[in-house]
């Protein structure tokens, strides 16, 4: 009895991976990335921040994500398998927000300056670790589809 209340179940994963998809879509609207500027004399700050939408990769990871949703929904309706394909998308988002953070066109716009009484930097803002979480929680779910069940004797 434990061991079957301790494996989750066909429908229980396909809706993990339904939500987990649409967390990843939704975090595409957050703010991936920013800049701090900083005065010391005023010892006031102004700051900039950039949606994961306003870059390609964003909004590649949010379609990523309404697929991941979709193979989920169709995992509901057909099967696990159509529930495991959702990994695909939660790769591919995996690797387009790793992309983002490495991508060299904006090498100029991640140089922190520092003159003592003016400090500017960049940083990754919380919409970014939201997609990554949730785009390896999508994999993650998608492959536990493919367990197979435990079936008491």
């Amino acid at each position: 009895m434990a061991d079957t209340l301790a494996r989750p179940s066909r429908r229980g994963v396909a809706v993990a991976v339904v939500l987990a998809g649409l967390l990843l879509a939704l975090s595409a609207l957050f703010p991936w990335a920013g800049i701090d500027a900083r005065l010391e004399v005023l010892g006031a700050g102004v700051s900039q921040d950039v949606r994961g939408v306003d870059d390609p990769f964003g909004v590649y990871t949010l379609v990523a994500g309404l697929a991941a949703a979709a193979l989920g929904v169709a995992g509901l309706l057909r099967g696990r398998l159509m529930t495991a394909l959702a990994a695909l998308p939660g790769v591919a988002a995996a690797v387009l927000l790793v992309m983002y953070v490495a991508d060299p066109r904006g090498i100029a716009d991640r140089v922190s300056v520092d003159l003592g009484v003016l400090s500017i930097e960049p940083g990754l803002r919380l919409g970014w670790f939201a997609a990554l979480a949730a785009a390896l929680a999508v994999t993650a779910l998608a492959l536990l589809a493919l367990t197979r069940p435990h079936t008491p004797r």
